[in-house]
């Protein structure tokens, strides 16, 4: 019997986690934008107590998400910000940067620790070495195919989560590009109103059909994929893999969209789960997602299938 694996996603309120937990979620990301990236809502320390007292009843995991790079003046207001995580008692911090590792094992060691290092978590061995120090996940790059994905399984000694649906980030830069941009065009604005919510796209010129969302934060500028990263159809491959979380990407969506998304991969999990010998793809789960679908953002199944060159 293979092991179920969670369903994570990402949340960006209070009321937010209330809604996809009972959607079938069972595990959510949360952060502040101080010291994460791409997180659809920004939570004092104080909500972030209140969400895990919230998940905790609900039989939930809440991890927080610390997965920016850090400069030599952020590091002790870092140290008070874990120190405050341990004592709300998250489920774990999402990292990058090795001195948020180095941090948590000298002031909180019972943190569990979820290592994405973005594009270049491509291989077991790599995975594993951060296994040795401390981390006990590795979020695998978007960038990898589906058998590189299932093929490392055996070898992996930590857990593995990978991302099953939503949109996904396809560059930033610490700089202000579209506030560069802007001014340069004679309209300046102020940094709050090229977030998210504004709805800013890219395009290019040869391909204008291809609309890339675009947006600033405190962090730099942002760009998104021009579609949906939908991997229902072959979700069985992965839970056979035996992997042990699967992502939805939340942000920039709709709560319900995402809630709709969500109950359908838990149907699809349990379906599996029940009998996985027995299982059958039921059609009707992708037309309850292409009811919901931006007719403007296409469904795919991302590198699933794609060998990538780095």
């Amino acid at each position: 019997m293979c092991k179920k694996p969670e369903l994570l996603v990402p949340a960006g309120s209070l009321e937010e986690i209330g809604e996809y937990l009972g959607a079938g979620a069972n595990a959510v990301l949360i952060g502040n934008v101080k010291y994460g990236m791409r997180l659809p809502g920004d939570f004092s320390i104080e909500d972030i107590r209140k969400a895990v007292a919230y998940g905790h009843q609900h039989n939930a995991k809440i991890y927080v998400s610390i997965s920016k790079l850090f400069h030599n003046e952020q590091l002790e207001e870092l140290r008070t910000y874990i120190l405050q995580l341990a004592d709300a008692k998250v489920d774990g911090i999402q990292f990058g940067d090795p001195a948020v590792l180095r941090l948590v094992k000298e002031i909180a060691p019972q943190l569990t620790l979820h290592w994405n290092a973005e594009m270049t978590s491509t291989n077991y061995s790599t995975a594993n070495y951060w296994g040795d120090r401390g981390a006990s996940r590795v979020v695998l790059a978007r960038e990898l195919n589906m058998d590189e994905i299932t093929e490392m399984q055996p070898s992996l000694r930590i857990e593995s989560e990978v991302q099953v649906h939503g949109m996904t980030n396809i560059y930033h830069s610490k700089r202000r590009l579209v506030n560069s941009y802007m001014t340069h065009q004679g309209r300046p604005v102020s940094g709050t109103d090229l977030g998210p919510k504004r709805g800013l796209f890219l395009i290019e010129a040869e391909r204008p059909n291809e609309k890339y969302p675009i947006y600033e934060d405190e962090n730099g500028t942002h760009i998104m994929s021009s579609d949906d990263l939908c991997i229902l159809e072959d979700l069985h491959v992965l839970l056979a893999a035996g992997l042990d979380s699967f992502k939805i990407e939340t942000m920039m969506k709709p709560v319900s969209y995402n809630k709709t998304v969500i109950q359908v991969y838990r149907q699809a999990i349990d379906t599996y789960m029940e009998s996985p010998e027995d299982y059958e793809f039921n059609e009707e789960w992708m037309d309850e997602i292409r009811r919901v679908q931006d007719p403007e953002r296409e469904l795919s199944f991302g590198f699933f299938y794609k060998e990538q060159v780095y």
